[in-house]
C-alpha cells in the first residue's frame, strides 16, 4: 500500500529541492531522515518534514510500521511564480522571479 504526503508552495526552487531528493530517493525512511539531519542545507529541513508527514500518514491512517517504510517515489514540481520588479536606471525595470515548488513523497511498506 502506498501512502502520500505533499508540501505545496514551499519557498524553495524546484532545482534546489531536487538536489536533496536525489540523495534520499529509494532509501528507508529512517535512513533518509538521518541523512537529511546532517545535511547543511535549509532545504533538507523542508524535505525531512514532508518525509515525516508521509510516515505519520502511513502509521496513523493505515497502521503500517514506520521502521519498515521505504521511499518509493519522491519528486518536486514547479509551483506558481511570484513576479516582482526591481527599479533600474533611466526609469526601467528588471523582473525578479520568486520561484517555489510542490514536494510529493510516496512511501510504501518494504517486503522483508
Amino acid at each position: 500500500m502506498e501512502v502520500k504526503a505533499v508540501a505545496k508552495n514551499t519557498g524553495v526552487t524546484a532545482f534546489k529541492v531536487r538536489l536533496m531528493l536525489d540523495m534520499v530517493r529509494g532509501k528507508k525512511v529512517t535512513e533518509a531522515l538521518t541523512m537529511l539531519r546532517f545535511t547543511p542545507s535549509p532545504t533538507a529541513r523542508i524535505v525531512a518534514k514532508v518525509i515525516k508527514s508521509a510516515a505519520a500518514n502511513a502509521e496513523n491512517g493505515f497502521q503500517l510500521s514506520s521502521t519498515d517504510l521505504k521511499i518509493i517515489r519522491i519528486f518536486a514540481d514547479e509551483a506558481p511564480v511570484l513576479k516582482r520588479f526591481r527599479p533600474r536606471s533611466r526609469g526601467r525595470v528588471s523582473p525578479i522571479l520568486k520561484r517555489s515548488s510542490h514536494i510529493t513523497v510516496i512511501v510504501a511498506e518494504q517486503e522483508s
